[in-house]
């Protein structure tokens, strides 16, 4: 699917029903990439020990009806 119109940015003080203190929470916590990209990622993956054994038991569709529009 695509579209001529361009997508809005998300705007938090618009889009989201959420307090000053909320949005000042998320900014502060947005990701920043930058030159320790890398350690931030591990920090995140290290927040989920086990998140190899949830991504392999997931369920999946196999054996169901492909999905058509």
């Amino acid at each position: 699917m695509s579209s001529k119109e361009p997508s809005d940015l998300l705007d938090l003080e618009r889009d989201i029903p959420t307090t000053p203190e909320d949005v000042r929470a998320l900014r502060e916590n947005r990701p920043r990439p930058g030159p320790n990209w890398l350690d931030q990622l591990q920090k995140l993956v290290d927040q989920v020990p086990n998140a190899h054994e949830i991504r392999r038991r997931r369920r999946t569709f196999a054996g169901f009806e492909p999905f058509e529009l």
